[in-house]
């Protein structure tokens, strides 16, 4: 994940978070224990989380792209031969790519 920075120097739009009183002494901890201000500290928490959720909305996305081409194109990879194939990738072995084998959709 490559989260970027948000620009704090950027023109900010204010907003109001009302925040349980347990919670706002937690970030204050927190925040000070990053050398930071509580407002830095939410907005660095804030922008990993947008980012977060837009990164599983594009992986649900591709996903379901992914899952149309292998129903219409009716083949597939063996998940153990796909495994096998990735971990030799992984480790810097050479592999042969599995081949993508023909399928039928349960009904």
């Amino acid at each position: 994940m490559t989260t970027e920075k948000p620009n704090l120097n950027a023109p900010m739009a204010a907003t109001s978070l009302k925040l349980p009183e347990d919670l706002k002494r937690r970030i204050e901890r927190l925040a000070s224990a990053a050398n930071k201000t509580p407002h830095a500290f939410m907005v660095d928490a804030l922008a990993r989380e947008a980012e977060r959720s837009e990164l599983r909305a594009r992986f649900a996305d591709e996903a379901a792209i992914s899952e149309e081409e292998a129903f219409s194109s009716g083949k597939s990879f063996e998940l153990a031969a796909t495994f096998d194939y990735l971990t030799a990738r992984a480790s810097g072995a050479k592999a042969r790519r599995p081949k993508a084998r023909a399928w039928r959709r349960s009904k």
